[in-house]
This record gives structure tokens, C-alpha cells and sequence, in this order.
């Protein structure tokens, strides 16, 4: 008998055999705020963690996104982001639990439909972190997600009509769902004749990039359409040698990778901290997007930075940047035709 040659495993996925699968990373991540606080040495900050914020917005947080924060620094960009404070407990006008207006632009089960030509699938209510500013952290996703088995309306109303030519996958975040039922999704959504370009909305390439699996990378390279991959990192340090595989992986599947972000208090207010992203989100294949203005959401009222100020920010970066690198600052006002340009 002739032995047949073996051929070699492609690399990608030798090194996914050798990577912690992403879900255990998952499984793993961390839930106690005293438990966060103790693997950085910051026990002292527990006294103004809270309590009824962390039991309303469970903190998470996957490990290798704490190992890129800095250890013994109360003031961490990353940190500040996701640990739950007493401030959150403040109730301030004009502050929502609906920011965006998202009841509004309902238009069936875990589907959105705010702007013209285009329409979002809420697929899902996880996150591999919890973000303290999320405008979504108090969306009834229980009700309100076109998860298992609740597709079928949102695809129909996207294939009656004409008009919708983008769909948005978002949540919680799309990557959380398994490289199965994306696949699942994207069958579903390939019978919407007039659908031309798909683009999803996530942070699990940067906060857990071993989610970017030769398998996700397979599917975004089968889609049909177009494929714009939207990041959100909002300080330098959340990028290290993991998330720049992860978006090389990314670009290699054919897909466009820009970033967005929001402005926030204490983590990228100011002209040094937004270059450097706008720089270090660069060397990683990733052009600014938007910076956001902060959606008014109950709870995150200590993360604003006042209008005027963030025009201040913005024209030095501006001044600092070359143009591809400075993203459009932006507000979310419900009821408008798209992001309005401050």
C-alpha cells in the first residue's frame, strides 16, 4: 500500500490548539469586584465600589484584559471603565435608563431600525466585559434580542424592505454568540435580496482576542457582502501583542476594521490619551471612527466631559493628527437622521 503523505496543519490553527479556548476564558472571567481589586494590589478602593450598582450591572472582566492594567494604579484607564462605583449611584437629570432612544426605533423583536438604508439585530445580551458607560445596560434583553429561535421576524421584516441595504450586527456583542449560530445568522440573512454590506459592532477582539478563532475568521471570509468590523477601545493600553493578532486575523478574512470610542472622564480625556489611541490603534490595523460624546445613561453621569471641552480636545488632536487619524466627534440624539457632528 502507498502511504498517503500528511500534510502539515495550517498555522492558524496550530496556534488555536495551543490558545485557552475563548469560551473558558469566558467562563473564567473575573465577577468580584474585591477579587478585581486584590489581583491589581488596590484593596484600599474597596470602599467605593457599589454594591447595588454591581447587583443591578454585574461587574466582568476577562483576564486578559485585566493583565493590561496596571498594577497598584487607582487610576487606571482600563480599571475606571469597568469597576463599579459609588458614583453610580447618583441620580442626575437628564440621565436615562433609555438614552439612545432605542424603544423608539423598535421595529420587531431584537431589531432596530433608527436610520435610513440600514437596521440593527440586537443578537444577543452578552458581553465578555461589563463597561460602566453602556448605554445599554439597562436593555431588556431577555425580551428584546433576536437570539435562538427569534430571527425569523427581524429577517423578515428586513427582506420586505427595499430600502435597507446595511445591517448592523450588535447587542450586548455579536462575537458572543458561537461560530455555529453566526453561521446560522448569516444563512438567514443571505436571503434578504437587497442586503449589500454587513457590519458588526464589537469589543471582544480587544477585550478577549483569542474570540478571534481560525473559525470566526472562516466565516467572516465566506459572508458575501462586504464586511466592516467596528472595534471599540477607548485608551492606547487595551491593545498589547494578542489584540494586534486578533485584528491581523481579522483583516486577513477580507473584512475593514475601524474604531470607535467614547469620550470619558478619567480615561481619555485628553489630547495624549486620544493620539495615542488614534496611533496605537493604527499600528494595529484599525482607523478612527467616532468619539463618541457620552450617551446620558442613569449611572455613568461621572464619566461626562462637558461640550465644550471636548471640542477643546478635539481641534488639538486635530491639530496633531494627520486627518485619517482624528475620528469624528459625534453625539447620539434620538429621533435624528444619523450621529450628529459636534
Amino acid at each position: 500500500m502507498i502511504p498517503v503523505p500528511a500534510f502539515p496543519a495550517h498555522p492558524d490553527r496550530l496556534a488555536e490548539a495551543r490558545a485557552p479556548d475563548w469560551r473558558q476564558q469566558w467562563r473564567e472571567a473575573i465577577r468580584e469586584p474585591r477579587e478585581l481589586l486584590a489581583a491589581l494590589g488596590l484593596e484600599s478602593l474597596a470602599a467605593r465600589v457599589s454594591a447595588p450598582a454591581a447587583a443591578q450591572f454585574p461587574l466582568r472582566v476577562p483576564r486578559a484584559f485585566l493583565a493590561r492594567m496596571r498594577h497598584g494604579d487607582a487610576a487606571d484607564p482600563l480599571l475606571r471603565q469597568v469597576l463599579p462605583l459609588d458614583e453610580e449611584e447618583r441620580l442626575v437629570p437628564g440621565f436615562a435608563l433609555d438614552a439612545v432612544g432605542d424603544a423608539a426605533a423598535r421595529a420587531g423583536t431584537g431589531l432596530l431600525h433608527k436610520y435610513e438604508g440600514r437596521a440593527l439585530l440586537v443578537t444577543t445580551g452578552s458581553c465578555a466585559v461589563h463597561c460602566r458607560y453602556c448605554f445599554r445596560r439597562h436593555y431588556p434583553y431577555g425580551e428584546e434580542s433576536a437570539g435562538t429561535d427569534r430571527w425569523q421576524g427581524a429577517i423578515e421584516y428586513l427582506r420586505g424592505d427595499a430600502s435597507i441595504s446595511e445591517v448592523l450586527l450588535s447587542g450586548g456583542d455579536p462575537l458572543s454568540l458561537s461560530n455555529a449560530r453566526l453561521t446560522e445568522l448569516g444563512e438567514a440573512l443571505r436571503t434578504v435580496p437587497h442586503l449589500r454590506r454587513l457590519r458588526l459592532h464589537t469589543r471582544l477582539p480587544v477585550v478577549l482576542p483569542d474570540r478571534v478563532d481560525a473559525g470566526l475568521a472562516d466565516w467572516l471570509a465566506s459572508l458575501p457582502w462586504p464586511v466592516t468590523v467596528v472595534l471599540h477601545a477607548n485608551h492606547g493600553n487595551e491593545f498589547d501583542a494578542a489584540v494586534d493578532a486578533a485584528c491581523e486575523r481579522l483583516r486577513s478574512s477580507g473584512a475593514t476594521l475601524l474604531n470607535q470610542a467614547v469620550l470619558l472622564r478619567g480615561v481619555n480625556d485628553s489630547v495624549e490619551a486620544l493620539a495615542a489611541l488614534s496611533e496605537r490603534g493604527f499600528e494595529a490595523g484599525v482607523l478612527p471612527y467616532y468619539l463618541h460624546q457620552l450617551d446620558r445613561v442613569q449611572g455613568a453621569a461621572h464619566f461626562e466631559v462637558p461640550d465644550p471641552e471636548a471640542l477643546g480636545l478635539h481641534a488639538a488632536l486635530a491639530a496633531r493628527l494627520p486627518g485619517y487619524l482624528v475620528p469624528r466627534l459625534v453625539r447620539e440624539i434620538p429621533g435624528e437622521a444619523g450621529k450628529t457632528p459636534l
